[in-house]
């Protein structure tokens, strides 16, 4: 038999380094938008620029330049995503499960679109850009799983959040449009698998500390 209790909106966790201006930002914007502006309209320009994204990634192997334009994409894409619920606290209108619901589904549609279109690009490896987006799911999973036992969600994790990744990848690109590879111990090297690796391991740390410190929190919480 289950029971049905009232949805409560976890606690929203941020400690990266551009968190606080970050903050003071976004309520500055969302004082300023135009009222036919709605969240939902900025989830869909968030979801579309990292679409955009992917498509200039898959063509930047032979377009080089095109590694700007992901970077533009992920500014938009900053804007949507963190705008859209910035400006429905601003204007009390909250819907809290659709939001997470939704917000958390275009995140994940995001990432299919944004990497694989670096794993088209042939400035990774595939199975390299692979291996990160998997990682990067069995993340989200996990933060999701942890939100709904421990009533908390975690934006960031150390002084890392989704803006500071964003600077992060950005700084990639454009290093890798200076040099997109080099030749070290009698071979040639993509310059993203490095990196990406290097992101994958840093990834799957991070993951799995989250799991032990989430599951002894719950072991402690409960403990028979």
């Amino acid at each position: 038999m289950t029971t049905n209790t009232p949805y409560q909106d976890p606690k929203r966790e941020i400690a990266g380094l551009t968190a606080a201006i970050e903050k003071r930002a976004l309520i500055w914007l969302a004082a300023h938008l135009p009222e036919w502006v709605m969240p939902d309209h900025l989830t869909a320009l968030g979801l579309l620029a990292l679409l955009v994204g992917g498509l200039a990634y898959a063509w930047s192997g032979s377009v080089p330049a095109l590694l700007f334009v992901v970077n533009g994409a992920l500014v938009v894409n900053w804007f949507g995503d963190s705008l859209d619920g910035t400006l429905a606290r601003y204007r009390q209108k909250q819907r809290p499960r659709f939001g997470y619901y939704v917000d958390h589904v275009v995140d994940a549609f995001g990432a299919l679109f944004l990497l694989g279109g670096l794993i088209l690009s042939g400035l990774v490896t595939p199975a390299v850009g692979a291996t990160l987006l998997v990682a990067y799911y069995l993340f989200g999973i996990n933060s999701y799983l942890a939100t709904h036992v421990l009533g908390r969600f975690k934006l960031s994790f150390g002084p890392v959040g989704g803006t500071e990744l964003r600077i992060l990848l950005a700084a990639v690109n454009t290093v890798v449009y200076a040099m997109p590879g080099f030749h070290a111990f009698g071979r040639d090297w993509l310059l993203f698998d490095i990196l990406v690796v290097g992101a994958t391991v840093a990834l799957c740390i991070t993951l799995l500390r989250s799991v032990a410190q989430v599951t002894h929190t719950l072991y402690v919480e409960e403990r028979v």
